[in-house]
């Protein structure tokens, strides 16, 4: 499982990193996490505000910092394709 943080380093991106690392550990599920903050990357998921939260290359939120029970349900849901 790919995820990628989508930001510029700001506490909200962080808080979003923390709380999906925290989820995966709960759940005890290896994923290859990766913070993304060049500008130009970031642009290219076509999202309007970070951070941004992609999953096996699949926008799931922006703008906002999703609860933990959002990101497990996200993860369960990519776990089932």
């Amino acid at each position: 499982m790919e995820i990628k943080i989508l930001g510029t380093g700001c506490p909200r991106c962080h808080e979003v990193e923390k709380r999906t690392i925290n989820v995966l550990a709960e759940m005890n599920i290896a994923a290859d996490v990766q913070k993304v903050t060049d500008i130009k990357k970031i642009m290219e998921y076509k999202i309007l505000g970070t951070p941004g939260l992609v999953i096996n290359g699949t926008v799931k939120s922006t703008g906002k910092i999703p609860s933990k029970e959002e990101i497990k349900r996200w993860i369960e849901e990519e776990l089932k394709k």
